[in-house]
């Protein structure tokens, strides 16, 4: 019995300095597919989240990376990737985590895992010139509505057309996907479309930057929705240490002054469980 007594007391000291790191920030990092390096997949053409300032990733998507990568003694490594490609690369392994308002959804669960850091919607815009003002999603009856291509609200809105549009004859809503959020922007604004739906922060700053040319009409968030930080299914040591860094970066307010900086929310806890319940941006 007496023996066990000094590896009792190194099972303490190593607690004590476990605890020690705990309040000191998070946990050292799990192995990344780049030495020292966190690698993060983002479609740098969508901002506020994420895009390119003078030829260096930006946005609240970069800098919340590059907060947790701090955390880990990590170096961010920023791959820019379009939208729809980015889960798959994940999954091939071309980097560690995809940081790009990535909607928490039910179909997306079944291939990822998330860390779920924020909360948003989308919004309708159109040209400021024109008469249509859409609302609401079944308002877009009958129209040609311009968006990114893989988003969440496209399997919605084709069943507002299916089940609502059409059979009060109102015609099917066509939603034009493109590979950026930009293009579809010149696609609105060319007539190519009657309408574009935009997550609700990048729909603001782009009718802010295009100096009265859009106009957001919807009047509240539509399909309100969590973004989450994702990560492959058989990273569960790397999600531990990201997490770890996320609980650091809310412990030290490092979290909520990044929030603040950029207007953002964070999704409540009822929030994250019902995104993550039921199981795309």
């Amino acid at each position: 019995m007496l023996s066990t007594i000094p590896a009792l007391r190194r099972f303490a000291i190593g607690v004590a300095a476990a605890c020690a790191m705990g309040a000191a920030g998070a946990a050292p990092a799990a192995p990344t597919i780049r030495p020292d390096s966190l690698t993060v997949g983002s479609d740098l053409t969508y901002p506020p989240y994420a895009y390119l300032d003078n030829g260096a990733p930006a946005g609240f998507d970069a800098d919340f990376s590059r907060l947790l990568a701090a955390k880990l003694s990590l170096k961010p490594v920023f791959v820019d990737t379009r939208f729809p490609d980015l889960i798959l690369g994940m999954r091939a392994h071309r980097f560690d985590a995809v940081a790009s308002a990535l909607y928490v959804t039910p179909e997306r669960s079944r291939l990822v895992d998330f860390i779920p850091y924020l909360k948003t919607g989308a919004s309708l815009v159109v040209t400021a010139s024109s008469a249509y003002v859409p609302a609401v999603p079944q308002d877009l009856c009958g129209k040609r509505v311009a968006s990114i291509k893989g988003a969440s609200w496209t399997p919605k809105l084709q069943k507002v057309s299916r089940e609502s549009c059409q059979p009060a004859g109102r015609g099917e809503i066509k939603v034009l996907e493109f590979p950026t959020s930009p293009e579809a922007l010149m696609a609105l604004r060319s007539q190519a479309a009657d309408a574009m739906i935009e997550d609700a922060a990048v729909a603001h700053g782009m009718a802010v930057q295009s100096r009265g040319a859009i106009r957001i009409t919807s009047t509240s968030l539509l399909y309100p929705i969590v973004i989450g930080l994702g990560l492959n299914k058989n990273a569960a040591a790397l999600r531990g240490s990201l997490q770890a860094a996320l609980d650091a970066a809310r412990a030290s307010g490092e979290y909520q002054a990044l929030l603040a900086r950029y207007g953002l929310e964070a999704p409540s806890a009822a929030e994250i469980e019902e995104a993550l319940g039921g199981q795309s941006r």
